[in-house]
């Protein structure tokens, strides 16, 4: 039986604490069992149910998610611990160390008024401390785990940054057209599809947009369109010809997601 006094308000401490408790000998079989690897996805649905409360404004949830976040970097800490590679404290002091580094206009002699100053300062050191001495050492930097659209919009902004205009090269409309032409074709159809996707992020990009952002909008358009098909239709959809369905489909969708009213409301 673990020795442990339940209190009426916990503090990261007691985190730490509670997550050393769950991975011990005496503690949570399941927890006992993970790695690194095998709550990798954990990690990330955790972030996205956050990101998901920000922006549904929905301070209760957000409360909660930051929890869940916190409790997977602790999750992580713990075992990097147990298998020697690294404390807590050095996650710790390792961010901030990093925080005074990369703000020298705060804790340094660095002059800084405006927020354009204050990221080319911080690209700037963080190219220093990676040794980014060219703009592909910059590329490879960039995580291949992030979703795909925000991957291929990050690419496009470092190398927009390290002076190549990929607008100019080929215009994005023009590479999406060449790339519409290439579909269905064969073996070439996911590498057309590939670069239809990738001139979408671009031209995304060059109109100060985020492709990502742009298509959840849309994918939570089209349930919300879903949801009314459903409403008007006399019968299920799968008793429904493909010109009923188009028509009905025609017939549904205001422009504005009611997730997004109820957002600004």
């Amino acid at each position: 039986m673990i020795n442990f006094n339940p209190k009426d308000r916990y503090g990261f401490e007691d985190l730490v604490e509670i997550m050393a408790i769950l991975r011990s000998p005496e503690g949570c079989p399941w927890d006992r069992e993970q790695t690194h690897e095998s709550i990798r996805n954990n990690f990330l649905e955790e972030v996205y149910e956050a990101v998901d409360a920000i922006d549904h404004k929905d301070t209760a949830n957000l409360r909660e998610e930051l929890g869940d976040v916190m409790m997977q970097v602790v999750f992580h800490a713990q075992i990097a611990r147990e298998e020697g590679l690294f404390e807590l404290e050095d996650v710790l002091d390792e961010v901030c160390q990093k925080l005074i580094r990369r703000h020298p206009h705060i804790f340094g002699t660095v002059s800084a008024n405006t927020s354009q100053e204050v990221l080319k300062n911080w690209d700037a050191i963080k190219r220093q401390e990676k040794g980014q001495n060219s703009v592909s050492d910059t590329l490879r930097q960039v995580p291949t785990a992030l979703p795909a659209l925000m991957y291929a919009q990050k690419l496009q902004s470092r190398a927009r940054k390290g002076g190549l205009s990929l607008a100019s090269i080929q215009s994005p409309m023009e590479e999406m057209e060449q790339a519409m032409q290439q579909l269905g074709k064969g073996e070439q159809t996911e590498q057309a599809l590939g670069r239809l996707l990738f001139a979408a992020a671009l031209q995304a990009g060059e109109q100060g947009l985020s492709a990502e952002e742009a298509l959840t909008y849309e994918a939570r358009r089209f349930v919300e369109k879903f949801e009314e098909l459903e409403n008007i239709a006399p019968a299920p959809l799968s008793q429904l010809s493909s010109q009923e369905q188009a028509r009905l489909w025609q017939e549904t969708g205001s422009t504005v997601c009611k997730t997004d009213q109820q957002a600004e409301a």
